[in-house]
């Protein structure tokens, strides 16, 4: 009989590539999960791995077992959410991934809720960039995941995945507050382009999206300075050092002392929560989705 422990190692070798990545990732030492994948290949009674350079690659008979270890292990979750909701009091862990501008302003006044509504509840967070915690929640390292996608700038569409939308976000150009000096005089985002700029460093999607609006208005940005910290950003402006575009929930965890100057159309960035189809009816995670969706509907009532 196959062991549904070693049919998960093996997918994790499918979607991690090296068995190095799958001992980091569930804290193994890398002989270990080689041992457990020995064993599987001896209970499947066939090759499941063959060599390729220094690594490893799945053979047609293992691709065969990852697909039905995916049916499987959705089916164990889909089993443990309704034996959770058979329960009087909602219980267990949610492992739960956020964004730095998103657990700033949502997290704290989320936890509360949870403590006062669901007090048996545990909840872990962990800050990753969007893109990669939505694979890593499709992976099944986290259960919730709070991510983000930009105007025009689509992320990932992974399947078995669902995503529920929780805050529109405006995005708006930050600038110092000062009356005097060189910022004094911005009035639109074309006024920006001989000002020094501070954005997050490459891939990141902010990146993008902004190097696109300065293009579109007509001038390449003078990015001085480079940092994945968004308070950093904040800093720095109502320093008098450098200008922005920065997304509004900020203003949910404290008020910049900064200049907003609006751009065109109005753009907003959408900030969602997802999770895997197989979970999606759990207690666990219900409960910590709909603080969240409480705590955004309370940030964003102020503003109309």
């Amino acid at each position: 009989m196959l062991d549904l422990h070693r049919l998960r190692l093996l997918r994790e070798l499918a979607l991690r590539g090296t068995v190095g990545a799958v001992a980091e990732a569930l804290n193994y030492a890398p002989s270990t999960v080689s041992a457990q994948l020995s064993r599987l290949e001896k209970e499947a009674g066939t090759e499941l791995l063959a060599h390729a350079g220094r690594g490893v690659r799945l053979t047609p008979a293992a691709q065969v077992l990852v697909a039905h270890a995916e049916e499987l292990l959705n089916g164990m979750e889909r089993a443990e959410a309704a034996l959770a909701a058979s329960q009087s009091e909602v219980t267990g862990t949610v492992r739960l991934s956020m964004f730095q501008t998103a657990a700033l302003a949502l997290l704290p006044g989320t936890l509360r809720r949870l403590r006062d509504e669901h007090p048996q509840l545990r909840v872990e967070m962990t800050q990753r960039e969007p893109e990669r915690a939505l694979r890593e929640t499709w992976a099944r390292d986290f259960d919730l995941v709070v991510a983000e996608h930009y105007p025009e700038h689509a992320t990932e569409i992974l399947p078995d995945m669902e995503h529920t939308p929780l805050v529109q976000d405006p995005l708006r150009l930050a600038v110092p507050p000062d009356e005097d000096g060189p910022f004094s005089l911005l009035r639109s985002l074309s006024d920006a382009a001989l000002v020094p700029w501070v954005l997050e460093p490459a891939p990141a999607a902010s990146r993008h999206w902004t190097l696109q609006q300065c293009r579109q208005a007509g001038f390449e940005p003078d990015v001085r300075y480079e940092s994945a910290d968004l308070q950093a950003h904040l800093q720095l402006i109502e320093s008098g050092l450098a200008v922005a575009i920065v997304p509004g929930i900020l203003g949910g965890y404290r008020a910049p002392n900064v200049r907003w100057i609006d751009l065109d159309r109005g753009p907003h960035r959408q900030i969602f929560t997802a999770l895997r189809l197989s979970t999606v009816h759990h207690p666990a995670a219900q409960a910590v989705r709909r603080a969240l969706q409480d705590e955004a509907r309370r940030l964003q009532g102020p503003r109309g």
